[in-house]
């Protein structure tokens, strides 16, 4: 959740997503771990609930209405959050909300199958779905000039699909596949959350360590796992940089063992990051979604306030169509990563009290509402 936060300053700050400057490259890679772990934990959460409940229709009925209600947020408050502008006709994001949302729905089918079943779509899924790199060029064209070609780029190949002659344009940032395939292999995961604490520590180090020696493995060999080739990239971004370049958009095989694996590996040390410092991500963690949608409008709000400072009156470039359509920064416009992270850091600190009343709220009197945000 904090990480997250270092990616939407930075898109505010007109700092790019990435480059050859060390600086600027992992203040983008770090947050790529940010979006596995929201799929992959958001499935061991369903499963969990599920053992709560006791009840599968009833934990089926709630990832289907839970993922609606996220996939409306996106397009409308978050979307709104985004912008600041209500040309909502122009544009329309299917970030990482929407992404989640249309998992959750699909889960809700799937929680109806054996568990193992589940772990082996899911782990099939994320192992298999980068074989879509060797289509031949001919059939990649048909997928996407044909009359499913909004599916294709919905489920797989992501992009801008202009809605209607006169509509606006949905940027599907994050595609279903491979991430269905996540949200699966944490479900079945949870039932590795279950087991007594040395035994699944055990289980969490094996399959983090495991993922991070194949990531290695894939990515050295550099053939399958990623359309990216870091052997044939930019000579003037250092090879490390490049190595660990791995394709986000969609997530590819490379992409999510370096990011899930080291996540996994680490759960059993999270767990005990109690005392204050683990007191304060905890509670950043146990209301995720009302810290999403709180962040984004405070940075934006912040990135106002900034640029009003510095240049006397905010950019309207700042009202543009963040994070993917909009045009990029004026000139002289970026900020230094001091400033970056200075503004990330109050942002974060403003956020935590807030959060703090939303959970305890939830927790003593919960409107009906709260329990999908």
């Amino acid at each position: 959740m904090v990480l997250m936060a270092i990616d939407h300053v930075r898109v505010y700050s007109g700092v790019p997503a990435g480059g050859p400057n060390p600086g600027v490259f992992f203040t983008r890679w770090i947050t790529n771990f940010v979006a596995p772990a929201f799929a992959f934990l958001s499935g061991t959460s369903a499963y969990l609930l599920g053992q709560r409940l006791g009840n599968r229709t009833e934990l089926s009925r709630y990832l289907a209405t839970r993922g609606l209600v996220l996939v409306l947020l996106e397009l409308t408050v978050i979307r709104f959050a985004w912008t600041f502008n209500i040309d909502f006709g122009e544009y329309l994001l299917a970030g990482v909300i929407w992404m989640l949302g249309w998992c959750m729905v699909l889960l809700a089918g799937l929680i109806w199958l054996p568990t193992v079943a589940i772990a082996v779509f899911g782990v099939g899924v994320i192992l298999l779905h980068n074989f879509m790199d060797f289509l031949t060029p001919a059939l990649g064209e048909q997928l996407g000039a044909g009359s499913l070609a909004w599916l294709w780029q919905i489920l797989y190949f992501g992009g801008p699909i202009q809605l209607g002659e006169n509509g606006p344009t949905l940027m599907v940032l994050y595609s279903i596949v491979p991430w269905i395939g996540v949200m699966a292999a944490g479900y079945a995961f949870g039932a590795v959350m279950t087991l007594e604490p040395r035994r699944r520590d055990r289980i969490c180090i094996a399959i983090g360590a495991s993922a991070i020696v194949l990531f290695l493995l894939l990515r050295s060999a550099d053939v399958y796992g990623d359309p990216r080739h870091w052997r044939s990239g930019p000579p003037q971004v250092p090879t490390a940089f490049r190595f660990i370049a791995t394709t986000k958009y969609p997530a590819s095989l490379d992409f999510l063992l370096m990011t899930l694996g080291p996540t996994i590996l680490l759960l059993p040390v999270a767990e005990r990051a109690r005392k204050k410092v683990g007191e304060i991500l905890a509670t950043f963690g146990r209301v995720p979604m009302f810290y999403y949608l709180i962040h984004i409008p405070v940075i934006h709000l912040a990135a106002i306030i900034v640029s009003s400072v510095r240049d006397g009156s905010f950019n309207t470039w700042l009202l543009a169509n963040h994070p993917t359509m909009n045009p990029p920064p004026p000139e002289g416009y970026m900020w230094p990563l001091w400033l970056l992270y200075a503004v990330f850091i109050v942002v974060v600190a403003l956020l935590y009290p807030a959060c703090r009343w939303y959970w305890r709220r939830k927790t003593t009197n919960p409107a009906p509402w709260m329990k999908y945000i």
